[in-house]
């Protein structure tokens, strides 16, 4: 997918990139995926070469006006620097002040801008400097690149920038191999990936140089664990991108878990999510695979049956949302559910409390299909049908909050493309809706 894409950029983003391995190649991509006029400049030096990679370049002037500009930013991409510095044919970045005034610029022309703001002497992995990195202030997204071409080489000055301050955060050795977990550790440090960004910025880990089949896999492994401290992961390859399909890999995002069990099970006679099976309630299975699954935070719609639920939960690190109006229909315990998860979460799956069976690696699947595709609804089908667990995209809550009757999500299954995981187990997807149903998965 593209670069636009993969950030969920809607309205104008005010974009700071830091890091090492490919930030300014980032930083023009972006810019050209996205509708103009778009803004660019720097808080750090940049490449002659690389500045005419703009559709114009301005050299910024303190002692003069920038009205007399503005007529020319609103079409196609306008790059603010300093002056040229001759001896090393890059440009100057620009002062905390100067950046200030040109955020007030896209602020008025309602633009994308997008911001440089940290040096790395064009090697692929950096950690920062005590002044570093000089994030803007309204900077509402920022993103830390790292290249991985850097894995497997030795962490000295000719391939780490800052090489010393590196070895402090990472806990590797002076001229040891660079390997993903140190790597991981310098992302997620306060000192590290995280130092001077803003508390109200969404986090975005950029994984650039993902060339080939087995950087990615490293990379989504490395993913795994970023995902704790970042809103989001991008899984990057400017070499296998094309026009059609972009440069991302795959996106990293928190998925939810969404546990439905809020209905008195009429149809059935006794609460469904009590029922035994294999020594424990339905509902702690359910519980139990969504987090094998990986899913943070999980969370347990509850209505008709309060306590019982919460006692066969004991221990697990699932938190609870209360449906009073439970009796209107399933859909209430969807919007209640989907109301209450946090900001910035990519995507929740639903899980139904009748289906214990339902197996972790099925949920991590439909986690991984959306990585890939961040597509709006991912189902899974077995013998031609559609089946739960749902995964449904953050671009769907929205509507899901305005659900009502006793249809759930399938209520607005019409209205976005949907995609299809196929799975050929039937015995993993089937509803436990009468004694029958029951029978036959105590016999499984």
């Amino acid at each position: 997918m593209r670069l636009k894409e993969a950030f969920r950029i809607q309205d104008p983003i005010r974009l700071a990139l830091v890091g090492a391995g490919g930030k300014s190649t980032t930083l023009f991509t972006l810019a050209r995926e996205l509708n103009p006029p778009v803004i660019l400049t720097t808080s750090t030096h940049l490449a002659k070469a690389e500045a005419g990679l703009a559709d114009r370049h301005i050299v910024f002037d303190p002692n003069s006006s920038l009205e007399e500009v503005k007529p020319l930013l609103s079409k196609g991409i306008t790059l603010f620097t300093g002056n040229l510095i001759d001896q090393d044919n890059r440009t100057a970045g620009l002062e905390a002040e100067e950046l200030e005034q040109i955020f007030l610029i896209a602020e008025e022309m309602h633009c994308h801008l997008l911001v440089e703001a940290d040096g790395s002497r064009r090697l692929s992995v950096k950690a920062p400097a005590a002044h570093e990195p000089p994030i803007p202030p309204w900077a509402n997204t920022v993103g830390v690149t790292v290249g991985l071409s850097c894995l497997g080489e030795p962490v000295t000055p000719e391939h780490v920038f800052r090489a010393n301050l590196f070895l402090e955060l990472s806990g590797l050795e002076y001229g040891g191999a660079l390997t993903p977990d140190g790597l991981v550790k310098v992302l997620a440090h306060p000192e590290g990936g995280l130092k001077n960004i803003p508390s109200f910025a969404k986090r975005v880990a950029i994984l650039n140089q993902a060339d080939t089949p087995e950087l990615q896999e490293i990379a989504a492994l490395m993913a795994e664990k970023l995902v704790a401290v970042f809103d989001a992961v991008l899984i990057n390859s400017y070499q296998a991108a094309t026009a059609e399909t972009g440069s991302v890999h795959a996106v990293h995002e928190k998925i939810a878990g969404l546990i439905l069990a809020g209905g008195g099970s009429k149809r059935y006679g006794v609460p469904k999510a009590l029922l035994d099976w294999k020594g424990k309630p339905f509902v702690r299975h359910v519980a139990e695979r969504a987090l094998q699954a990986g899913l943070n935070p999980v969370y347990m719609v509850l209505g008709a049956v309060i306590g019982p639920i919460r006692e066969a939960l004991a221990g697990l690190p699932v938190q609870f949302v209360m449906n009073e109006d439970w009796e209107q229909g399933q859909s209430t315990s969807v919007a209640r559910g989907i109301a209450s998860l946090p900001e910035r979460v990519g995507g929740a799956v639903m899980l139904m409390a009748d289906q214990p069976q339902v197996p972790s690696e099925l949920i991590r699947s439909l986690v991984k299909m959306h990585s890939r595709t961040l597509a709006p609804i991912i189902t899974p089908v077995v013998e031609g049908r559609r089946s739960s667990p749902v995964l449904m995209d953050q671009k769907m809550f929205g509507d899901l909050e305005m659900l009502q009757g006793d249809m759930g999500g399938r209520a607005i299954f019409g209205n976005y493309p949907l995609l299809k995981l196929p799975w050929d187990n039937p015995d993993d997807l089937f509803d436990v809706d009468t004694p029958e149903d029951y029978q036959r998965l105590l016999s499984l």
